[in-house]
């Protein structure tokens, strides 16, 4: 995985792991917030009942003058008698609790203040009220919530980047080994190739011979998968047309000599002129390994089919073989997973064979029953599969 991947992965789930630890004093914190909040409120309500009282204090009913009575634009009030039936009131919602005291309900705050009997315009309570709101509160809250959480996101990119710093000076000194090992792999390795044309064409073909050829071909496909692994980050593989009729025959002849050291037969049954646009290393990548692994977890003169089909949306290419099975099927995509370690291999063939479907969009569908044999069936849809 790349490291800048892997750090914003696990920089993320760290985080949300901190905000789920959170949740508890966070809404203990909201709780008593809000508990203060409704306390100033109350603070608030009481202020405006002795403005209202002192103006109706400071009436005189016998200078025959209308009584303005006090409006507030935040908050509302009114005058009720000993029944709560109002005399004069603002209050558009009902007052429920006829009591005095201080109440909230449903989003509405409101103070009952008790009257001395006839004093005031024969009101025996007075009432302010108005409408309670926590969005400040919730608003803070996000507001700190959101700065935590950027936070130790930020500080867990840091630490994450600081402790992984020397083990990212260490893949990449194993990158260099893999990449000059592979330099001094490929050199002697095309040698000996070419060195056996060469005597195969001077001489007549005996099984020793073979047998050097398919070991080459063995070492040059797991030469190809660990190429691919180290490049397929750093490079783009840009899609062509391919005709994978001709393609896929092509393989199965590569594959002949391999397949003979085990007396196993390789049979195509190939649809001929089918084209897909994709890229011709990727596709290698998914034949060889599949010819690869068939080969090696067969029996002894055993069959592979190789079927490439075409239908009217899609084509279809089948790996068949009546080998061991797949104990796992879950598990077989998984770097370095090898279901019997005595085949050999690193087992990284199908994890790259995985990754290039998922990105590509080709359908995979495995049907296999342990002892007795597996299919691999990748499926092409358009725009990778294109009629002719």
């Amino acid at each position: 995985m790349n490291d800048n991947r892997y750090a914003l992965k696990n920089a993320f789930l760290y985080t949300m792991l901190v905000a789920v630890l959170l949740l508890v004093p966070t809404y203990l914190y909201v709780t008593y917030m809000k508990y203060v909040y409704e306390i100033q409120y109350e603070f608030k309500l009481k202020k405006q009942s002795h403005l209202i009282l002192r103006a109706m204090e400071e009436f005189d009913p016998k200078e025959k003058q209308v009584f303005d009575y006090p409006r507030f634009r935040s908050f509302q009030s009114g005058l009720y008698d000993i029944h709560f039936n109002p005399i004069f009131t603002l209050v558009k919602s009902e007052v429920k609790m006829q009591k005095t005291g201080y109440y909230i309900e449903g989003g509405y705050a409101y103070l009952v203040v008790s009257l001395p009997e006839r004093r005031y315009f024969d009101a025996s309570y007075l009432v302010v009220g108005g409408e309670i709101s926590y969005a400040r509160i919730y608003q803070d809250v996000v507001m700190i919530l959101l700065s935590i959480a950027a936070l130790i996101f930020i500080l867990s990119l840091y630490f994450l980047d600081r402790f992984a710093l020397p083990f990212q000076r260490i893949n990449q000194r194993l990158d260099q080994f893999i990449k000059d090992s592979m330099h001094e792999i490929n050199t002697p390795l095309s040698i000996i190739n070419v060195n056996i044309d060469l005597y195969h064409r001077a001489n007549p073909t005996n099984k020793y011979l073979q047998r050097i050829k398919a070991a080459t071909k063995t070492l040059a496909t797991l030469y190809n998968d660990m190429d691919y692994l180290i490049k397929n980050e750093r490079l783009a593989f840009d899609y062509e047309s391919i005709n994978i009729s001709m393609y896929v025959q092509e393989r199965c002849d590569y594959f002949h000599e391999v397949a003979a050291l085990k007396n196993i037969t390789i049979i195509p049954q190939i649809t001929e002129n089918i084209v897909i646009h994709f890229n011709p290393t990727q596709l290698q990548r998914i034949i060889d390994n599949n010819i690869s692994n068939a080969i090696k977890y067969s029996h002894e003169e055993g069959i592979i089919e190789v079927i490439l089909e075409q239908f009217e949306d899609h084509c279809t290419l089948r790996f068949r073989d009546n080998g061991v099975g797949i104990e796992d099927v879950n598990r077989i995509f998984e770097r370095y997973y090898r279901e019997n370690r005595d085949k050999g291999g690193f087992g990284i063939g199908l994890n790259i064979v995985k990754s290039i479907i998922d990105k590509a969009g080709i359908e995979l569908q495995i049907d296999s029953t342990y002892g007795e044999g597996s299919t691999f069936s990748y499926t092409f849809y358009p725009p990778l599969y294109t009629m002719m």
